[in-house]
């Protein structure tokens, strides 16, 4: 499995142009971490990321999504009551841990495998301008499995609408 870092040199944040680049594959070598493509991507830009940073000191990311009434899950989430699922906030998360995983030289493709506690506080609606998602590294294991457990909330123009726990991502290696 080729090392991430021989294909990418780490960035202090990415544009929505580099995030769609990851999205297409092979951004951190073949068969490594990649972000979903549109209309799954759930973050136009990353606006900080670090090894060391946040609130347990092993790395951190921030991502942002502007919102506007056109964002294809407000026609299908409740009709007449337009509202992001909390579940796309989780999946931005998500998508942020394997992201970083990748960032910081782990080889392998990411993969969610589970979610302590989750609290929904509010709700994002069509009326919000961006959402910030804001995900702290707890723990992160390096070998032959790669795992990256963090917490993370996600915020609707400043206001705390979500909070996860023990959110946590796996890369697996494909067979050679």
């Amino acid at each position: 499995m080729p090392n991430p870092h021989d294909f990418h040199t780490p960035q202090p944040s990415y544009t929505k142009d580099e995030l769609l680049r990851s999205s297409e594959g092979g951004y951190f070598g073949p068969g490594n971490a990649q972000l979903p493509a549109p209309p799954m991507l759930m973050m136009d830009r990353i606006t900080e990321i670090s090894v060391d940073g946040g609130e347990f000191g092993k790395g951190h990311i921030v991502g942002e999504l502007d919102i506007a009434p056109g964002r294809w899950f407000f026609d299908c989430h409740f009709r007449g009551d337009a509202v992001m699922p909390p579940s796309l906030g989780l999946d931005a998360m998500w998508q942020m841990i394997g992201y970083w995983l990748g960032w910081s030289g782990s080889p392998g493709k990411g993969r969610a495998i589970g979610v302590g506690e989750v609290e929904c506080t509010g709700e994002i609606t069509p009326d919000a301008q961006r959402v910030r998602y804001e995900v702290a590294m707890r723990m992160v294991r390096r070998g032959k499995l790669v795992l990256g457990i963090a917490d993370g909330r996600v915020l609707a123009d400043g206001t705390c609408v979500f909070k996860a726990k023990d959110m946590r991502v796996g890369l697996t290696k494909t067979a050679d």
